[in-house]
């Protein structure tokens, strides 16, 4: 990739705003997960293929992901970051209130399922460029020396929306009989999502474009056909950012949000308890995204994202048979392991795919690389996760999931350049010592 030169920051305000937004999206994506064995019930009527057909659900509305994706990355390329961010967050909030005021199954039977599933795909949609407008976005405004802490805060954004829905959740759930849940209760989160995504589309409202496509027009830099600018130009680029992406999205949707529909599912643990466990493994991931993301600002994305890896390789397994033992204390630390897992993952791939390519259809290129990755690795692995647990009685399996898929990617992290532009400077100055 090549460096343009240098642009002015966006102000504080505006970078603050961004960041947050990111609540909203995985407020809403983890929401389902948390929340999964409840509209299992609600929505397909309970029993023992419920709870797969809601995961399956999930993982169907995921194929939208990449389609919402190209759109709004062509949109934020062509017309800007701002605008975009402002359409995806408008839908979202729209997407969330009409799935509050849907009608359960045993209003409207089968078509419960199927509205909920509609939605789901129009959700997915409209968040199909959200995460990477908001790095994108984040990375183009912030000082070269600081790229990694300040788009990590993007994925910390995420988990404290992951921390509010399964707060939201837990206190839903036990506040609560569960006929009472069932009935009306489990609109709540949806109502609260709904307001949430209303007030971060007015705070965004506020915000300044992107320096980097402020150039762009400036310079009549604007690709004409971003898409096709990246297919052509950037393919290894678009390579490495979905490798980079199916590490994230695996270790994340796996390791994360899929852990309290395992707990509970398995037998392992209550609904209530999974949940509230699964609140001190976000406050975890929070905690370690930041600190992620400022040690590939000091030492450059790829070291990091290697012994990343090659922990995905041996933790993940481990912390599954942990879990499966049934003792708490082995609970609570198997989810904790993983959540920082993931989390170091997410911050540290944030601004190692942003920077694959320049500010020309970069949106684009991330919405290729990113979101089809997080499509296959991370809509569709829960899915398979609990199918496979149920075909073969091994509770392990999603750890050996998360393990096969690092080992698959750890070449390709091993051979690529460092994108880190003010280490991969210092590594030139060295070098010409």
């Amino acid at each position: 990739m090549t460096e343009k030169p240098g642009t002015p920051e966006i102000s504080r305000g505006s970078m603050a705003v961004a960041a947050l937004s990111t609540v909203v999206e995985w407020y809403d994506f983890t929401l389902y997960l948390y929340f999964a064995t409840v509209l299992s019930r609600v929505f397909f009527g309970g029993g023992e293929s419920s709870l797969l057909a809601t995961l399956a659900g999930f993982a169907i509305s995921y194929a939208m992901r990449p389609l919402g994706a190209v759109v709004f990355g062509h949109i934020g390329d062509r017309i800007g970051r701002r605008r975009t961010l402002l359409l995806s967050m408008m839908l979202m909030t729209l997407a969330m209130l009409a799935t509050a005021l849907l009608p359960s199954h045993t209003v409207a039977g089968p078509a419960a399922g199927a509205l909920l599933l509609l939605l789901r795909c129009f959700m997915a949609f409209s968040v199909g460029g959200e995460y990477t407008g908001v790095v994108a976005y984040l990375l183009e405004g912030a000082r070269k020396d600081r790229r990694g802490l300040i788009t990590s805060l993007a994925s910390a954004a995420s988990e404290i929306g992951a921390l509010l829905a399964v707060g939201v959740s837990a206190l839903t759930v036990s506040a609560m009989s569960t006929a009472r849940l069932d009935a009306w209760g489990w609109r709540i989160p949806f109502f609260v999502g709904a307001a949430l995504a209303g007030c971060v589309w007015i705070a965004r409202s506020t915000m300044e474009e992107s320096p980097d496509f402020v150039r762009q027009v400036e310079q009549h830099t604007v690709p004409d056909s971003p898409l096709g600018h990246m297919l052509a130009n950037h393919r290894p680029a678009l390579f490495r950012t979905f490798a980079i992406s199916a590490l994230g999205s695996i270790t994340y949707y796996v390791g994360i949000t899929y852990v309290p529909a395992f707990l509970s599912s398995s037998g392992i643990l209550a609904e209530e308890r999974s949940l509230w466990l699964s609140t001190l493994a976000a406050v975890a991931v929070i905690l370690v995204t930041p600190l992620a993301g400022a040690l590939s600002d000091r030492v450059g994305r790829r070291p990091v994202l290697v012994w990343l890896a090659v922990a995905s390789v041996l933790l993940p397994l481990t912390m599954f048979q942990l879990m499966a033992r049934g003792m708490e204390l082995n609970i609570a630390l198997g989810a904790i392991v993983l959540a920082c897992l993931a989390g170091g993952v997410s911050a540290v791939g944030a601004p190692a795919t942003a920077e694959q390519f320049p500010g020309e259809g970069r949106l684009s290129g991330l919405a290729l690389g990113v979101t089809m990755a997080t499509a296959i690795f991370g809509g569709l692995t829960p899915f398979l996760a609990e199918l496979l647990i149920k075909m073969t009685g091994w509770h392990a399996v999603p750890g050996a999931m998360i393990g096969l898929v690092a080992i698959v990617v750890l070449p390709v992290l091993l051979a690529m350049p460092e994108t880190n532009p003010v280490v991969t400077k210092a590594w030139r100055w060295r070098s010409e010592r």
